[in-house]
């Protein structure tokens, strides 16, 4: 370590910096002015056991954005002359509001110490904090100090020297100002880099947020035309998305991630800056409230999803069911029957069994990214945070999950979030089980076939929550065993509530459900038509369709009263034994000892062949092997086969098999490339699939011996 130091001491005015500037260097101090300003300069001398130590008493700011003399002479001093240690001198009675400076200088990069001054004046107003949970949080050492007696002084010494001797450690984690500022973000600092704009001494992260900021001074560093253009361009978009200047959303952004920090260190905090942020604070975040409300509100979700969305259902439904008859039109009875078999029924049956499902999904999005924008999932990631030290798991793994209802592609791919790997593995391992919207089409064909109208919220509320339930048993467990290890500390930032803005809220909405639509058209397309070749091939031998047409011609020759309807118990018996052949209905008759426990048969399990490759084609998998031409969620004809072959305890059973299951083959392959190994990926697939099983056959002979849906 050298054996002269340079120490930089900064804080907001009033925070007692001076007090301990005069404690620390006494009468080895002077006095001048920074060069080109009238701002004072005060510099001071003191020997700490073998090194000496240059103490510069920095302007009184409550920032580093250039708005004032003072606040540009404190930044330039830090960036341009680089002391080895910057302590930030905190009024720890006034916490909040002192920390916004402690952000800047965490952002910046510097080594830091932070000095609670006024340590008494917290302690009489009742405060208390857990500080070795803030100084993970900034990646900084905390001193108490009590200035105007001298009391912490020789620690806050050491503390300078350790850092000095140590070099930055980090906070915890960088702060994330949200989706839309990130990607703007990084775009910049792209172009920052391919234009060779970064000034030596400065983060290219710092930059493209002072840019952002508008900051003057920062902006007169870059001559680059494009990265002029590309802030003004990235600003524009932010105000129309957030509905206020990037400068303003930055700061929310800090304020948040110390609103976060003191929640979950700080006994009781004096500031207001957001009293009616507060005050609903005071119940959403509630020990016992919270819960309760974060649930109630994603049951009223659920409950608009179904309400609301079955009107637009049905008009799509109608679409596709018309196309269907035009295209099948185009051929005459009986000619072309095997292309138009795909068309109809591979093609626009598969895919048309998914999108008829949009609403649903738009309305879920639409839902959760108003609780998102308004403040409140913040507030829901906090409260869940208690639950989630509990069973091992990082309090931002809440994040993940949530997106997860979703889809859980984009869920594991947040978990890059997590600095700790042991966090982010268990986050991911049990991502699936947040019943992502892939699933919800199952959920919306199988309630209404089998449970009455009042049940139809509170079951899909039972299943979403079984899912949650099932996630943190898991994580439990891997956490026990595989992955153990202790979980890295919590800090959610905590933005005040406002209100969403339309443009913001759609964007985020049509974000998530074009990841649905996108599969609709490519891997759902493409899996509808293998699957209508595996139900197609190999076709029925001539001997078995003439045995059909036979039966046929003697019910028409008979003149029964009943005629039309044996004929279609003909034809059903027809694509039964047809199904029955073809490949699919092997591989299902394979399976059937399998899932024969869970109260599946064949058809069910040639049904999850396709849920495999995506949830969504269970559904349209379920009318190819009903041989019912319209396979959705209104369909009376699949509804009614569904009840004349399976209980509502079965339905049940398939319901929580699809809840627990690997999602689709892209969650597997997301799992290998996010974890960096096939090992994790595989364990996902076998793990999930037989708690599936197993969960799913408890259910079923739980509910058998106890003659329930029977």
């Amino acid at each position: 370590m050298k054996s002269r130091l340079t120490v930089a001491l900064a804080g907001n005015p009033n925070s007692g910096k001076t007090t301990i500037f005069n404690g620390l260097t006494g009468a080895r101090q002077h006095v001048g002015n920074y060069p080109g300003v009238t701002v004072e300069r005060k510099e001071g001398t003191l020997r700490y056991g073998d090194t000496e130590m240059t103490v510069v008493d920095l302007p009184g700011t409550y920032s580093l954005t250039a708005y004032s003399v003072e606040e540009l002479v404190a930044r330039n001093f830090i960036i341009e002359e680089k002391p080895d240690v910057v302590v930030d001198i905190i009024d720890a009675s006034n916490l909040e509001r002192n920390l916004y400076l402690a952000v800047q200088l965490m952002e910046l990069g510097t080594p830091l110490v932070l000095c609670f001054n006024m340590s008494d004046m917290a302690a009489a107003k009742g405060l208390s904090f857990d500080q070795e949970k803030l100084s993970r949080f900034f990646g900084a050492p905390i001193v108490n100090t009590i200035g105007h007696k001298g009391e912490g002084l020789k620690e806050l010494l050491a503390r300078v020297e350790e850092v000095a001797r140590r070099g930055v450690q980090g906070p915890v984690s960088e702060i994330g100002y949200g989706r839309e500022i990130e990607a703007e973000l990084k775009t910049l600092v792209r172009l920052l880099e391919e234009e060779n704009q970064i000034p030596e001494g400065y983060s290219p992260r710092w930059l493209a947020l002072k840019l952002l900021e508008n900051d003057r001074e920062v902006g007169a560093l870059v001559s680059s035309p494009a990265i002029r253009a590309q802030v003004e361009k990235s600003a524009k978009r932010l105000r129309g998305i957030l509905g206020e200047d990037p400068e303003t959303a930055i700061a929310a952004g800090r304020y948040g991630f110390i609103s976060g920090a003191c929640q979950e260190a700080a006994v009781s905090s004096v500031e207001s800056r957001h009293s009616y942020s507060d005050k609903i604070d005071s119940v959403v975040t509630n020990r016992v409230l919270g819960i309760p409300l974060f649930l109630a509100l994603m049951f009223l979700v659920f409950h608009l999803t179904f309400t609301v969305g079955d009107p637009l259902m049905g008009l799509i439904e109608t679409g596709f069911g018309w196309l269907g008859d035009v295209v099948g039109g185009l051929w005459p009875e009986g000619s072309g029957s095997l292309l138009r078999s795909l068309l109809v029924d591979g093609i626009i049956g598969g895919v048309g069994g998914v999108v008829v499902f949009l609403p649903n999904i738009l309305l879920l999005f639409l839902a959760i990214s108003i609780l998102e924008d308004s403040g409140y999932m913040a507030r829901a990631a906090f409260i869940m945070d208690r639950l989630m030290h509990r069973i091992g798991l990082h309090g931002k793994s809440f994040i993940p999950m949530l997106i997860g209802f979703g889809c859980t592609v984009p869920a594991i791919m947040a978990t890059r979030t997590l600095e700790n790997r042991r966090d982010r593995l268990t986050t991911m391992m049990v991502a699936p089980l947040m019943s992502c919207g892939a699933r919800l089409p199952i959920y919306s064909l199988i309630i209404p076939a089998f449970f009455p109208g009042n049940w139809h919220a509170p079951l899909l509320w039972i299943i979403y929550v079984t899912g949650i339930v099932l996630a943190i048993l898991a994580a439990k467990l891997l956490r026990s065993t595989v992955l153990k290890g202790e979980s890295a500390p919590f800090v959610m930032e905590l933005p005040p509530y406002r209100m969403p803005t339309l443009k913001g809220v759609l964007i985020h909405m049509w974000e998530r459900a074009g990841i649905y639509l996108k599969k609709a058209g490519t891997v759902i397309l493409g899996v509808s038509v293998l699957l209508w070749a595996l139900t197609t091939f190999p076709r029925p031998s001539e001997a078995d369709t003439a045995r059909f047409d036979a039966a046929r011609e003697e019910i028409l020759a008979g003149g029964h009263a009943e005629e039309e309807e044996l004929l279609e118990q003909v034809d059903f018996r027809e694509a039964e034994a047809a199904l029955r052949h073809s490949w699919a209905g092997r591989i299902g008759v394979m399976m059937e000892p399998v899932i024969r426990p869970m109260g599946f048969d064949w058809r069910i399990g040639t049904a999850l062949i396709g849920a495999f490759a995506a949830k969504e084609v269970f559904v349209a998998q379920l009318g190819i092997v009903y041989s019912v031409g319209e396979a959705d969620e209104d369909s009376d004809s699949l509804r009614d086969k569904l009840r004349e072959n399976y209980s509502p305890l079965a339905a049940l059973s398939i319901m929580l098999f699809n809840l627990v299951s690997a999602p689709c083959m892209a969650t597997i392959a997301v799992t290998r490339r996010e974890s960096n190994s096939w090992g994790w990926a595989l364990l996902q697939l076998g793990g999930l699939t037989v708690l599936a099983w197993v969960v799913s056959t408890v259910v079923f002979q739980g509910g058998v011996l106890l003659n329930l849906g029977i």
